[in-house]
């Protein structure tokens, strides 16, 4: 986190590592640009010794590291600008805490994963994250991208439950405003295309996971 007014930072700081993020935080561009590259940059534009797009700039010249810039610049041309810098999302203060989460996760989905996690096996169910392709006893399973990105949410904590909030805002978007039951429609199109209902378990006014039992067979 690249952030150098500490009552904006600090709070931050300990309410991502209760989401289990460990952040590390420095105060200016110079120290942004000195350390290793980390797994994301959250990125504040109005630094103390440089210009943070300068700073986006850099780090965008040397590594494919996502960049998430927090700034109070509203106007459409710094955005526009910023993500031409090399960006990969954009958010204006004042901002909710669960959208600046929601937008991590959103933006680490879409980063190539390791290559030891590339394909996930839970049992007959096949989950090859590289090419987005799903199989059912090897079987292709054709999903469409919601589909794709609710199931990869799923897996990527087997048997945990994910309430609906959370689906919304990882899958659709974290100002989704549309009806919920979408959810509903797009689990029920799941369901019936993995072949099996207990793929997708309902743990009521909690939330959604992926079947204990079948995952247990994994």
């Amino acid at each position: 986190m690249v952030e150098d007014d500490d009552s904006i930072a600090e709070p931050l700081v300990e309410g991502l590592a209760r989401e289990g993020f460990s952040v590390a935080r420095v105060a200016t561009g110079r120290e942004a640009l000195s350390g290793h590259d980390p797994d994301l940059v959250i990125l504040d534009l109005g630094l103390p010794d440089m210009d943070g797009y300068a700073v986006c700039q850099q780090i965008r010249s040397r590594s494919a590291v996502p960049i998430l810039v927090v700034t109070a610049r509203a106007d459409e041309g710094d955005k526009v600008l910023g993500l031409e810098l090399g960006a990969d999302d954009y958010i204006v203060k004042p901002f909710g805490f669960r959208e600046l989460v929601a937008r991590i996760r959103a933006v680490m989905r879409r980063m190539p994963e390791p290559a030891g996690d590339l394909v996930q096996d839970l049992g007959p169910l096949q989950i090859d994250r590289r090419t987005r392709k799903v199989l059912v006893d090897g079987a292709e399973v054709t999903l469409s991208p919601k589909e794709y990105e609710l199931l990869a949410l799923l897996a990527s904590d087997p048997g945990a439950v994910v309430d609906r909030q959370t689906i919304l805002e990882e899958v659709w978007d974290p100002h989704w405003y549309g009806p919920t039951k979408t959810v509903d429609v797009h689990v029920a199109s799941l369901r019936k295309k993995l072949g099996n209902p207990d793929w997708i378990e309902t743990v009521r006014k909690v939330g959604l996971r992926l079947g204990g039992a079948l995952v247990g067979n994994a």
